[in-house]
């Protein structure tokens, strides 16, 4: 192919592939997010087969509590399971699907460090973390295999497929967002869950009873790829005045969610 039409091209997909996530950066996402989310529904079905679903009504209303007040602020229809499993996990995927496992719901005190959590996943999916780093790191012939490999989740690339969507540790491989995507995520959950009428102030607590669960035996598998704790809870400090404020603007609507552990 002819350097000039070689230019052309990688201009043109440069140029398509440009996007924005919520904090305004910008990021390289050239994946479609109608297979994205087809992805994710795949995903998500797999492990709905795969995982033992928790039958305990009151964690699942819980769950379902917290989650309905943080989704109405970013629209859509979101389903959300509980799992049963002793780790400290969530996850959201592409497709407006969220998880929560039986141990994370044990650890949180309240309402309000359960949404410090799911905001911070469904940050994630808000941002197209997914999407970018499949397109940084796969291309464009690689993704679209991807796409198809994902139904295959025993397979080595159907593992990688289900890593860079955020769920590769259900099958022993995850490839971890990085620390932009990480922090990115912090900001857009704590703004998530104050917008929803949850206190922010609450994130921080969450992040240090964290931090000790991880020193202890219990395995905790949602910190593994993320910052370190005292970086995390200084970076939740710094927005924290922000969030507040807008906290009480959504007191001021009566936004004021009462769910119960």
């Amino acid at each position: 192919m002819k350097p000039r039409l070689i230019f052309v091209l990688l201009v043109t997909i440069s140029l398509v592939a440009c996007a924005t996530t919520p904090t305004g950066r910008s990021q390289l996402a050239f994946m479609p997010d109608s297979e994205l989310n087809a992805m994710g529904l795949q995903a998500f079905s797999d492990l709905k087969n795969e995982k033992p679903i928790s039958q305990n009504a009151a964690k699942n209303e819980f769950v379902s509590c917290v989650t309905a007040a943080i989704t109405r602020e970013v629209g859509g229809s979101w389903e959300v399971v509980v799992f049963e499993d002793k780790t400290l996990n969530a996850f959201a995927l592409p497709g407006s699907k969220i998880g929560v496992h039986t141990g994370l719901i044990d650890l949180v005190d309240n309402q309000h460090q359960l949404a410090s959590v799911i905001g911070h996943e469904i940050g994630h999916v808000l941002a197209r973390h997914s999407n970018e780093r499949m397109s940084q790191k796969m291309g464009a012939q690689m993704g679209m295999s991807l796409i198809a490999a994902v139904a295959a989740p025993q397979t080595p690339l159907g593992q990688t497929a289900l890593s860079l969507l955020g769920v590769g540790a259900q099958y022993g491989l995850i490839m971890p967002f990085s620390r932009l995507h990480e922090s990115e995520a912090d900001v857009i959950g704590i703004e998530l869950m104050a917008k929803a009428g949850f206190d922010p102030s609450e994130s921080v607590t969450l992040w240090q009873k964290m931090a000790q669960a991880s020193q202890g035996t219990q395995p905790v598998e949602f910190l593994s790829t993320h910052p370190s704790h005292a970086t995390r809870i200084d970076d939740l400090r710094t927005h924290l005045p922000k969030a507040m404020k807008m906290m009480q603007q959504a007191h001021a609507t009566g936004k004021n969610p009462s769910c119960k552990k």
